[in-house]
């Protein structure tokens, strides 16, 4: 039998070394392994074919030397076969109980890395609109790469930069200045971040009357002022210092903040600094105008700050306007450098929008040019929408479905689809956080999403809640087994597995690695679809295979064994999607 201190991902492992061994190769490809076809004999199948042409010998032979060497190494607990390219593992149960053993004596997915210090930025929202469905999808994406890398070994830094300046912020400002006749959140009885967005949506709809009304006659005072004009006065006015703008600022800003809090703590999204555009964005333009000094960027005649990128193949971008008010790069700038001479990090990862992909390849160039090496360092993790059955979401058409509605929406839903009354507020609500969760983060961060909040929540799809209702079964199958059968000391002897519990110990020792590849490649959706096939794989056993039955104590004991590490793991996974479990549903 193997020594207890070989790592539980034996075969994994073993094959990797043996490549270094057998080839004398100094790294190794990524290893394509499934799980053998039901037609052959086998429990897990290494693809040969990469490997073949890497280097440059037959399959037969490449699976033959591999085959072997894992077999020995393993004491003769597995054998293999191979068929046409496909080097099929056979495990023996014994096998089996030391893969069952290994999760059971030790903390097999407690996986620690040599640790970075890696900062995340997410949600990072505008002071000038309620939290919607997209900062909904980033903030969970952010939340739950945080932990996944936390869980890895990594010293993680959540940090969420608010965008409290510029000109949209001004456009609200406008707006309640114009019309809002000392109105305030408490006197509307509105949450203050959607107080501040009515004004917001209030502008949008002036602005778009006065294009209307400029396209009809070329109506000169239309244009002098106007509400966008006027905004942009505003601004101006801002960057001076104004104390009466300024304390209009800061007092439409705290309703934001306040309104903020609230819809951060029901989604239990979680920051560890704060930082604030309009500390930043002068360190931004101080750098640009360096720049220009030393001739990385040119000025117009008008005065505006540009730089040329059209040799990196991208266009001339502005750094400055005419009237020396800063730009989204510009502040972008500024934080990175302040960041970087601050925190003293390994890696910074952005969390913003597919539509912004342009935007951060200038800002690594325009940062390169500056001379600043770390640039490596910075990567923009790129995400898609999310769509309505109706189509795309425009926040200042209105046509957005906002955070405070949908958790309450889905808490609704989840109201009306469980059955037992007992708890039901509390449950009803974790129920449907946790389906709102689950959906958003199952679907790659890459990929679009089209969200229906009725289809989230259901006991037999591949929801959260199916993984949540699995959980709960556990659980109550724990409690009824100490009702019923006593834990004995264990007794590994002469044990042999059906085929339902041999594919549940399999996907249970998959964790780990799992766990790497979602932290590798950023991507939570490869843990949130490995739950969902660990639940279903545990009801096919629930369903064929009598898991407590007092006449059999011994295989009732290792069945629980089984079960617990199961209900373990799908907590853990869940856990890491920011998804509470329940012991009772």
């Amino acid at each position: 039998m193997l020594s207890m201190n070989d790592h539980f991902q034996s075969i994994e492992k073993i094959v990797k070394k043996s490549i270094f061994i057998l080839y004398k190769s100094e790294s190794c490809p990524e290893l394509d392994f499934q799980y053998t076809k039901k037609e052959y004999p086998g429990d897990m199948t290494l693809i040969l074919f990469p490997l073949s042409k890497r280097f440059k010998q037959p399959t037969e032979k490449i699976g033959k030397d591999i085959g072997n060497y894992v077999k020995n190494q393993l004491k003769g607990l597995i054998q293999f076969s191979i068929i046409k390219g496909f080097l099929n593992f056979i495990f023996k149960d014994d096998y089996y109980i030391h893969l069952l053993k290994k999760m059971l004596n030790t903390n097999f997915y407690d996986l620690k890395y040599p640790s970075k210090k890696i900062m995340i930025e997410y949600s990072s929202p505008n002071t000038n609109k309620p939290l919607h469905l997209g900062h909904v999808r980033n903030s969970l994406i952010g939340a739950s790469i945080a932990e996944i890398l936390k869980m890895i070994g990594h010293e993680i830094i959540r940090i969420q930069m608010i965008n409290d300046r510029g000109i949209h912020i001004c456009k609200s400002m406008i707006a309640w200045k114009i019309f809002g006749k000392g109105e305030t959140p408490d006197r509307a009885k509105i949450k203050g971040d959607h107080f501040v967005g009515k004004y917001y949506s209030l502008f949008d709809k002036i602005y778009q009357k006065e294009i209307r009304e400029l396209s009809k006659k070329n109506n000169r005072s239309i244009i002098q002022y106007s509400i966008l004009n006027q905004a942009r006065e505003l601004l101006k006015k801002w960057e001076e210092g104004d104390p009466i703008i300024r304390n209009t600022w800061k007092k439409m800003n705290q309703w934001v903040y306040n309104g903020f809090e609230k819809t951060y703590k029901k989604l239990g999204i979680t920051f560890d600094k704060v930082e604030y555009e309009s500390d930043i964005y002068e360190i931004g333009k101080k750098i640009v105008k360096k720049g220009l000094e030393k001739g990385i960027f040119f000025e117009k005649e008008d005065g505006s700050i540009w730089i040329d990128l059209t040799k990196e193949g991208f266009d001339q971008k502005l750094l400055l306007r005419s009237d020396q008010t800063s730009v989204y790069i510009t502040q972008d700038i500024g934080t990175a450098v302040k960041r970087f001479k601050e925190s003293n990090v390994d890696q910074i990862i952005y969390i913003v929008g597919k539509e912004q992909d342009y935007h951060f390849k200038v800002l690594f160039n325009v940062l390169r040019r500056l001379g600043y090496t770390w640039v490596n360092k910075l990567s923009h993790l790129s995400y898609e929408m999310v769509f309505l059955p109706s189509g795309r979401m425009k926040s200042r058409e209105g046509n957005v479905i906002d955070a405070d509605s949908i958790i309450l929406k889905m808490s609704s839903i989840a109201k009306k689809k469980l059955k037992k009354k007992e708890k039901q507020e509390q449950s009803s609500e974790i129920i449907g956080l946790g389906a709102l969760k689950y959906y958003f983060l199952k679907i790659d961060p890459r990929k679009k999403i089209i969200f229906y909040p009725e289809k989230s929540i259901d006991f037999k799809g591949k929801t959260g809640t199916y993984v949540q209702y699995t959980y709960s079964r556990i659980r109550s199958l724990e409690r009824n087994f100490f009702k019923l059968c006593s834990l004995l000391n264990y007794y590994w002897s002469n044990i042999k597995f059906n085929t339902y519990e041999k594919n549940m110990i399999k996907i249970l020792q998959k964790y780990p690695l799992i766990l790497k590849k979602s932290a590798i490649h950023l991507n939570p959706s490869l843990i949130a679809n490995y739950v969902y096939e660990v639940s279903k794989t545990f009801n096919h056993l629930y369903q064929n295979k009598k898991l407590i039955d007092p006449l059999n104590i011994i295989h009732s004991n290792i069945c629980m064994n089984i079960i617990h590490i199961t209900g373990n793991v799908l907590k853990s996974g869940m856990n890491l999607l920011g998804i509470k479990m329940l012991d009772y549903m």
